[in-house]
């Protein structure tokens, strides 16, 4: 089995290595010291395990965890964490286990013996509309030519809905995912207004409301020359919520 450790902490995963040596058949392939290194350094080894730390600079280890699930065959992920309040939060991003340090040996063997347990996918999930997982994201993330391709939600001007794919549309071009708009809108809500049942819109991004020659209102947005259709259901209150902007 091979083993990809991540802990910004050398000590840490130095440990983890050690009793990892006393269990057969596992190699560990690699170190990686938070999420953003995790992901790379997934694509580049291919683990079977992540042994990885929750709290952690620039990318933590639940949000590592829910981009690396959109991959064709994700790791399978124990966290190794010093806090115990994460554990229902690291089980609905579909972790194996959970071990608090210092990990003990058979904690660990046991945890990596739960390995061939069946796991829903998070996309799966999502497509089923069930996510429950309150840890909001800072990324959303997309496979691109078989790459995990991350855009921050600061950078987003719109989500757009066509058919099963969601169209990003953010400040390097755009992006395609398949998540639904319920789940963006409940993840992000205080980010992003609801202006049809097809778009949600970056609140900072908007620069106005125009009718066009039909009468229909239409979101305009600042920096980029693009327009979207409120619907009639969602007028008054989106002309509210902009003109308290």
């Amino acid at each position: 089995m091979k083993i990809l450790i991540v802990d910004d902490e050398p000590l840490a995963r130095q440990r983890l290595i050690h009793l990892l040596r006393e269990q057969p058949g596992c190699e560990v392939i690699g170190e990686a010291v938070n999420g953003f290194d995790a992901l790379e350094k997934t694509q580049q080894l291919s683990p079977d395990l992540i042994l990885m730390d929750i709290r952690m600079p620039g990318m933590d280890g639940l949000e590592a965890a829910r981009h690396l699930d959109i991959l064709d065959e994700p790791p399978r992920i124990i966290f190794t964490t010093a806090y115990n309040e994460h554990a229902l939060e690291a089980f609905d991003v579909h972790a194996i286990g959970y071990l608090v340090k210092p990990v003990r040996a058979e904690k660990l063997e046991k945890a990596i013996a739960s390995i061939n347990r069946p796991v829903l996918s998070r996309q799966a999930q999502a497509e089923d509309n069930q996510v429950t997982s309150t840890a909001r994201r800072n990324y959303i993330s997309a496979r691109v030519r078989g790459n995990i391709v991350l855009v921050a939600i600061g950078d987003i001007y719109y989500f757009h809905a066509e058919h099963k794919y969601v169209d990003v549309r953010h400040k390097g071009g755009e992006l395609l995912i398949e998540e639904p708009l319920k789940n963006l809108e409940e993840e992000f809500p205080d980010t992003f207004l609801r202006i049809h049942r097809n778009a949600l819109v970056a609140k900072k991004f908007i620069s106005g409301l125009a009718k066009n020659k039909l009468g229909h209102w239409h979101v305009t947005f600042r920096d980029i020359d693009v327009s979207l259709e409120v619907s009639r259901r969602h007028t008054t209150h989106v002309r509210k919520i902009i003109k308290n902007l």
